[in-house]
């Protein structure tokens, strides 16, 4: 069973992710194609954080399930959202 503290540790760690891949899309809408490394690097983060919520979920509670959730949600729209954009 996941700890609540290691839930906890991976949902503050999925949102620094989001900040961070917030801000690559952003710089990139404006920047175009000069940003292709951090861009790229913010989408494997993304990516990462997607699938260690998978692994943790496999072993939460309902609660901490639907935290995880809602937290896959949020990086899988933001996922899209630069895999969408033409950059």
């Amino acid at each position: 069973m996941a700890t609540r503290q290691s839930v906890t540790d991976h949902l503050n760690m999925c949102s620094e992710t989001l900040s961070y891949a917030q801000g690559q899309y952003h710089n990139g809408r404006m920047q175009e194609h000069y940003n292709d490394t951090e861009y790229t690097k913010a989408q494997q983060m993304l990516e990462d954080a997607v699938n260690d919520s998978n692994k943790l979920s496999l072993s939460a509670n309902d609660q901490q399930k639907e935290e995880l959730y809602r937290m896959r949600l949020q990086l899988q729209e933001l996922q899209n959202e630069m895999i969408l954009q033409r950059h």
